[in-house]
């Protein structure tokens, strides 16, 4: 059967079911109660599907596309990434009492020293109008006996092919925070023996939640760079609660003068 024929079957079938229940409802005062019985029986049944397709459909059709790699990129733009626990569903979305050195999916890794665990981590979906992104983390913290509590991102391969001092290295994020507190993000570059490390604090106040590292000012050996991730760094976490709705990081050469 052609598709053609098909569509054309099931529209038939379509506006005849809506021909048969709109002559049920409109005879339904004086419908016998045996029979009207059955009828509602019927009815539920099928606005239990119905319902259900409704609700699935509107989640879908207003949340934003999974796996979309698409954001604003500065000019000039040589690479750039959106992490795959902010593009696509986890196998494990989530988890509790979260142990130091415990990954979320395979690029990012919770470390922390607390004695007794009352952390949890997981992958919300987003949902606003605003989100570009398709899912967001959420980090809950309840008693926190600690000293340091950082969410390490191990950056592709993509990230240092080619990487020189004249990059700027750009993370860009959206944030949501039950109480204020202070989040920095240190880019890690391992050359050779050696890792460069430098830190920027989130400007949280902001509207455009932004952080650049320049490599001019760094002491990384071009020739001889492995790898890089990224922590950021939560300060005074205690009973609060974030949501990165989304991040993305981009690199570009620094314009010449």
């Amino acid at each position: 059967m052609s598709k053609f024929q098909s569509s054309f079957l099931d529209g038939l079938i379509y506006h005849r079911a809506l021909r048969y229940w709109r002559r049920l409802a409109e005879s339904a005062r004086s419908t016998p109660l045996g029979a009207l019985r059955a009828d509602r029986a019927a009815a539920r049944k099928l606005r239990y599907s119905l319902n259900e397709l409704i609700a699935v459909a509107e989640n879908r059709l207003s949340l934003p596309l999974v796996g979309t790699t698409a954001f604003p990129k500065p000019h000039g733009t040589d690479w750039s990434w959106r992490p795959t626990l902010w593009r696509e569903p986890l196998a494990t979305p989530g988890m509790s009492s979260v142990e130091s050195n415990t990954s979320l999916g395979n690029e990012l890794t919770l470390f922390h020293d607390c004695k007794h665990s009352e952390l949890t981590l997981r992958q919300v979906r987003n949902s606003r109008e605003a989100d570009l992104a398709a899912f967001g983390l959420r980090l809950d913290v309840f008693n926190f006996d600690g000293s340091f509590l950082s969410v390490v991102l191990d950056l592709p391969a993509g990230a240092v092919s080619g990487l020189q001092k004249r990059h700027l290295i750009r993370v860009d994020t959206i944030v949501e925070m039950e109480k204020p507190l202070e989040i920095f993000a240190r880019l890690n570059i391992r050359h050779g023996p050696n890792t460069e490390q430098i830190v920027r604090e989130l400007p949280l106040n902001e509207d455009e939640i932004m952080v650049e590292f320049d490599l001019a000012y760094s002491d990384i050996n071009e020739k001889r760079i492995e790898r890089a991730w990224v922590d950021l760094i939560f300060e005074n976490p205690q009973m609060s609660q974030v949501t990165i709705r989304d991040l993305t990081m981009s690199r570009r050469p620094r314009a010449e003068f």
